[in-house]
């Protein structure tokens, strides 16, 4: 389960924020291509490791940078095997506890602040996303990847505050098929239970 140049890949799924609306949407990824969570015989079941999780934040449907009047906040993250398909901005409203620290299925999740919001302008510590304020909360990482064991892996975002134009949230996986012993996998199955 080392992070190895050589088996390591990337996936990627990105979803539009609308702007002036509220609530979550989502975006899914299908990953029954690379996972088996079945052992047969001596073959293993196969998971699939994720070992980064890249953010990113972009203004309008070409991506271009945050313009400086945006005051617009989300919450987002990733939910392995949620299985709740391609959701429009104000199409879902997720659970407060789907960004827990306590949910099992939460891979990664983060905060993102437009530069006229007013966590933004606090004098409040925090990360960068294309060079807007942002907080990740939770990531896998090279030496304790995240498995999953689901066929699906949905990117949601829950707004904060409205934003004034669309965005594009996006996210870059870096990860790896694995193969997992039975115990492994049977505790992974009942971790990732929905």
């Amino acid at each position: 389960m080392a992070y190895s140049i050589k088996d390591v890949f990337y996936l990627s799924t990105s979803a539009t924020i609308t702007n002036g609306t509220s609530n979550g949407g989502s975006a899914q990824l299908d990953l029954s291509a690379y996972i088996d969570p079945i052992a047969r015989g001596r073959q293993k079941g196969t998971g699939l490791a994720v070992y980064k999780a890249h953010f990113s934040m972009g203004q309008a449907t070409d991506g271009e940078p945050i313009d400086d009047a945006e005051a617009g906040s989300a919450r987002f993250g990733l939910l392995a095997g949620a299985g709740l398909g391609d959701n429009a901005t104000n199409g879902i409203t997720l659970a407060t506890s789907s960004f827990a620290m306590t949910n099992a299925l939460l891979v990664s999740s983060g905060d993102f602040y437009g530069p006229k919001s007013m966590i933004a302008n606090a004098n409040t510590p925090v990360s960068m996303i294309n060079g807007t304020p942002s907080t990740q909360y939770v990531s896998p990482s090279k030496d304790v990847p995240y498995v999953i064991v689901r066929d699906n892996v949905c990117l949601v975002y829950e707004v904060g505050d409205q934003f004034t134009a669309d965005h594009i949230l996006s996210v870059r996986l870096e990860c790896a098929q694995i193969s997992l012993d039975q115990a492994t996998l049977n505790q992974l199955l009942r971790t990732q239970t929905v």
